[in-house]
């Protein structure tokens, strides 16, 4: 009986394992795009020494600025080469690139609407040629990912209420049994929190229990996915690995707690007579 509900438990715990990796995954890859987004501000092909400074010294005091890099339109060219194989100084006779500035914006600043306005302020130099920048990334990121991580977020929290109620019925059954020991305890003047005590503390072993084999089936999903199929979920750091632990032993416990209490609550409030009609 302990076994089976040790498994009927487990199960529902990977089920919420997965809710949170695949949250961990939506948020890994937002922050991959976050950081690859670049803004690539274009000169004008008359800006001069004093123009690029003043540029220079605009990117260091505003506060959307986390980095930026200044391309010479010769290094330009060499990375087109170098890209596309081929040299398009040879069939127009000049280099059609200019120089540029990489710019790396902070994280908060990487939104479609904060990017759009941003670029529209230096496209007003006169010295910017033009400002260009991964606009369908960023839309598809919005309208997307984030809805996508607002419904995986929706259905954690119904995954947790039908997790909830399964495993309240799952410990009712193993408490069932012991229905008639319930009610001596209670005729004997055993206090509501005494009767609860040895109930909680076994269920809680069987909750622990039940994580640790939860927790081995996630592993053993993660290493199959990233190592297997080679697609990486999100960063197998500690601090990720421990968060997915310690979510999964915590709700293992915690529904555990309640499922027991409120199981054991049920018997020690009904009446005699009626111990013999369920």
């Amino acid at each position: 009986m302990y076994v089976t509900t040790a498994i009927s438990i487990a199960m529902v715990l990977f089920l919420l394992g997965l809710e949170v990796v695949m949250l961990l995954s939506t948020h890994s890859l937002m922050n991959n795009i976050r950081d690859n987004v670049t803004m690539t501000i274009v000169l004008a092909a008359d800006a001069d020494s004093v123009s690029r400074r003043r540029l220079s010294t605009t990117l260091d005091v505003v506060p959307y600025t986390e980095s930026y890099t200044y391309v010479t339109k010769e290094q330009a060219l060499q990375e087109h080469i170098a890209a596309l194989g081929e040299d398009p100084t040879e069939f127009l006779g000049y280099n059609p690139l200019r120089d540029a500035y990489e710019l790396q914006l902070a994280d908060k600043y990487v939104q479609a609407d904060s990017m759009a306005h941003i670029a529209a302020q230096l496209q007003a130099l006169p010295y910017v040629e033009k400002v260009v920048y991964q606009k369908d990334l960023l839309e598809f990121m919005s309208a997307n990912l984030s809805q996508a991580a607002w419904i995986l977020l929706g259905v954690a929290l119904i995954l947790l209420i039908i997790a909830q109620a399964l495993i309240i019925n799952t410990i009712r059954l193993q408490i069932y049994s012991k229905r008639f020991l319930i009610r001596t305890m209670t005729l004997v003047g055993a206090t509501a929190a005494t009767i609860k005590r040895p109930f909680v503390g076994k269920n809680m072993l069987i909750g622990i229990v039940a994580a640790v084999l939860a927790l081995a089936a996630l592993a053993g999903t993660i290493y199959y996915v990233n190592y297997k199929l080679g697609v990486v979920l999100f960063p197998l750091t500690w601090q990720n690995l421990c968060l997915i632990a310690g979510i999964v032993i915590g709700l293992g416990l915690i529904i555990v707690v309640m499922a027991s209490l409120i199981a054991t609550g049920r018997y020690i409030r009904m009446k005699g007579d009626k111990l013999y009609e369920i």
